[in-house]
């Protein structure tokens, strides 16, 4: 590789894959050298898009001197095995989220990525938006006194053809959940990144629009650490599509966000700001995605291996929102039981799930 950039491949070219190849192509730090997908058209595709080789086999890729980097962008279950695999050939990771599926999958990518000094970094674009950071700065500052309240609303809308897409998505196995692990969890990582992490959840999960196996509607109580307690409502089944909000309330002040916008800047001594809900695309239409993001994480990952320091979202961040995630399910199969944080392990894989359906929770 005849340059100074960071060597990136993509492993998984279908769906976000093309996102993730646009944003390393649109970095000035990083080029995209190959990329990979066990469906051979796939590949082929992708890299005559992206104007780089392609191979089928995982392990091909991660002999490439040339890649220094990878993309994970594979069905969520399938996260891990290829992260450690990429890690044990010391190639850093910018990983789609949820990391995986499960705890213990999570942990040995962090544990293998720790094992052989390389960066394990976690996508949740909203952390890189300019209003999200604002509004993290001023709640970490005490600008909005004690924190009261803290609620997240993602009511989103996912028609039944977007679930027949991929065999893999709305399953146990692959996708970890439904509108919480898929989508919803966009919401709670933003919500907890703000509050600070949970300490219980008490929640309820159905299916009742979608003819999927796993839910399509959720709402959860949650307290966190700090006393704060919040409401979290997950759904993909509302028509029209209402996007994303996150309200957060002290004793001094409030703040809402609303899709990338501040609607409500409500803080002691500062003047008061009222405004309009950012449009949010991906709310209705996955395809409709801003690869801002995207750009920004992959970014910040060549800074964090140039540097040699932690990424914005290393594994160990990216963790906590499928942890709660977890602790939601955990409690609606429970009948709404209030679930503690932290989880262990017995209460994290694919056997915590009930056969029966979900409406009989």
């Amino acid at each position: 590789m005849a340059t100074d950039k960071i060597g990136w491949g993509i492993i998984g070219c279908g769906g976000i894959g093309s996102w993730h190849a646009r944003a390393v192509e649109a970095s000035e730090q990083a080029e995209l050298i190959e990329v990979c997908d066990v469906v051979p058209e796939r590949a082929q595709k992708q890299a005559e898009d992206s104007d780089c080789s392609y191979v089928t086999s995982i392990d091909e890729l991660l002999a490439n001197d040339d890649v220094q980097a990878v993309s994970i962008c594979t069905p969520s279950g399938m996260h891990s095995e290829q992260a450690v695999a990429a890690a044990e050939a010391g190639k850093h990771i910018l990983c789609e989220k949820p990391l995986d599926v499960t705890l213990d999958a999570i942990d040995a990518m962090i544990d293998a990525a720790a094992a052989n000094n390389v960066k394990l970094a976690g996508i949740f674009q909203r952390r890189t938006w300019d209003s999200s950071q604002k509004a993290r700065e001023a709640i970490r500052n005490g600008k909005l006194g004690k924190l009261v309240l803290g609620d997240s609303y993602q009511k989103w809308f996912r028609s039944h053809e977007y679930y027949a897409s991929g065999d893999w998505r709305a399953t146990w196995a692959l996708d970890g959940g439904g509108c919480m692990m898929n989508q919803g969890i966009h919401a709670v990582d933003l919500i907890i990144w703000m509050m600070g992490d949970v300490a219980r959840v008490s929640a309820y999960c159905r299916r009742l629009a979608r003819n999927i196996e796993v839910e399509d509607t959720v709402v959860a109580n949650v307290e966190y650490v700090n006393g704060a307690l919040g409401t979290w409502v997950t759904t993909t089944s509302v028509t029209p599509s209402q996007g994303t909000r996150c309200e957060i309330h002290g004793d001094k002040g409030s703040i809402t966000l609303d899709g990338s916008e501040i609607t409500q800047w409500a803080v002691e001594g500062e003047e008061v700001v009222s405004g309009e809900a950012g449009e949010d695309k991906t709310s209705s239409d996955a395809t409709a995605l801003d690869i801002a993001g995207h750009i920004e994480h992959v970014r910040d990952l060549c800074e964090a291996i140039i540097n040699n320091r932690d990424p914005v979202v290393p594994g160990t961040e990216a963790r906590k929102a499928v942890e709660a995630i977890k602790a939601v399910y955990l409690s609606s199969r429970l009948g709404g039981q209030s679930v503690e944080l932290p989880l262990s392990y017995e209460d994290d894989g694919p056997g915590i799930y009930p056969s029966q359906n979900w409406m009989e929770w």
